[in-house]
């Protein structure tokens, strides 16, 4: 028996994520672990609406204020306009006097619309560390040692990538430069169906749920069509008869909230609301998807429920921000909007822009001192761009 007394200590060495995530080192390019600098106004500062409006206030048209659907009602109220995030990237491109671009939603979406906006325009994101977990899945360095596998697997040139929008800007710079496109929960049936026609098989990157969801669901393909590409397991944990055999190459990616919802969810809340609609976003996993009644990206979502009749019951899949918002907002009309699942779940980082953090961020521009700003570099955005431009040529 081994002699536990006198054994050696394992030479483990953490992962440079793991030193981020434990706040021992700092990234820049990652989509979190990175500090905020700055002294925050305290977040019992009875002060802290007013003092916002009126930091708003004093910039005038220099700034424009981005508000993601996922936001704390707080930070909404001062947004200028609020939508997904490749909407508000393309709002912000449509604003070209503001100088300034407070982007209230995470990191990667402010790397989207600094690549979409003039040189003299800066994009600012309240807190560096409000970042994307689901982004963070798929690192640049990861991506190529796939690719390196698809071709010693001999399909890479049959592969078209296609980047979700929750993508950091290294990875829609990859897609670009291999030809492929972006897509958004709400093209992302156009967006296969365009990669369909360039190629045989399709990498899609960084969230399987999505990629499977639209695969299987919207465009008629197997299950078995499908595999599953873990980057942490030696050539994904794929033969290269796997990768032959498949037409969607699923990276291993999921977001944290949209992945807590399950068939026990659906059953339990069918149980407890007779007649409920049941609508989830296609991040959510396959079998939920396929349990729910109706299927949908955010702004869906919220057409649907401002086209749903009086008296309707409606349990919703997606951040708990944005279905608060729309029981409150729906009220009124007697629709009844509750939370897929009993355990109350908000995405961390998109909460990581609170009052405190908007409160400096307009201060400081007031001030003439510009904080926090996002740049792409440009080799990185001309390819990010390219691929972005693809999706907007889409039919």
């Amino acid at each position: 028996m081994r002699d536990v007394t006198t054994a050696q200590p394992l030479d483990v060495q953490p992962t440079p994520l793991a030193l981020l995530l434990l706040g021992r080192e700092a990234d820049p390019r990652s989509e979190r672990g990175v500090e905020c600098p700055g002294d925050l106004p305290s977040p019992s500062d009875p002060d802290l609406v007013e003092r916002a409006r009126i930091a708003k206030e004093k910039l005038g048209d220099k700034v424009f204020v981005l508000g993601h659907h996922y936001q704390r009602d707080e930070v909404i109220q001062f947004a200028d306009v609020t939508g997904d995030s490749f909407k508000l990237a393309r709002d912000a491109a449509a604003r070209p006097e503001a100088e300034y671009i407070v982007f209230c939603g995470v990191h990667f979406m402010a790397e989207s619309a600094d690549i979409l906006t003039t040189d003299a325009q800066a994009v600012v994101l309240p807190d560096l560390a409000a970042g994307c977990s689901m982004a963070d899945m798929a690192t640049a360095e990861q991506v190529a040692e796939c690719w390196d596998v698809l071709t010693e697997a001999g399909v890479a040139d049959q592969v078209v990538p296609v980047s979700y929008m929750n993508s950091s800007a290294d990875i829609k710079a990859f897609t670009g430069k291999h030809g492929g496109t972006i897509c958004t929960s709400s093209n992302a049936k156009r967006a296969l169906e365009w990669a369909f026609e360039q190629g045989e098989k399709i990498l899609f990157l960084p969230d399987q749920h999505l990629g499977r969801n639209t695969a299987v669901r919207d465009m008629g393909l197997s299950l078995e069509e499908c595999v599953l590409y873990n980057p942490h397991k030696p050539n994904g944990g794929l033969t290269a008869e796997q990768l032959r055999d498949a037409k969607m190459i699923l990276w291993r990616g999921h977001c944290s909230v949209h992945g807590r919802f399950s068939v026990e969810s659906v059953e339990d809340v069918r149980a407890r609301m007779p007649g409920v609609n049941v609508l989830v976003h296609p991040e959510c996993k396959h079998e939920v998807v396929a349990a729910a009644d109706y299927v949908g990206s955010t702004e869906y979502i919220i057409k649907a429920l401002e086209a749903a009749p009086a008296g309707s019951k409606w349990a919703i899949g997606t951040e708990l921000n944005l279905v608060r918002r729309l029981a409150n907002r729906f009220a009124a009309e007697d629709k009844e909007i509750v939370f897929l699942d009993k355990t109350v779940c908000f995405c961390s980082t998109m909460n990581r822009i609170d009052l405190p953090h908007l409160v400096w961020t307009l201060e400081s521009l007031a001030e003439g001192k510009l904080v926090n700003r996002i740049e792409v570099d440009p080799e990185t955005e001309k390819y990010a761009k390219l691929a972005l431009e693809r999706m907007l040529a889409l039919p």
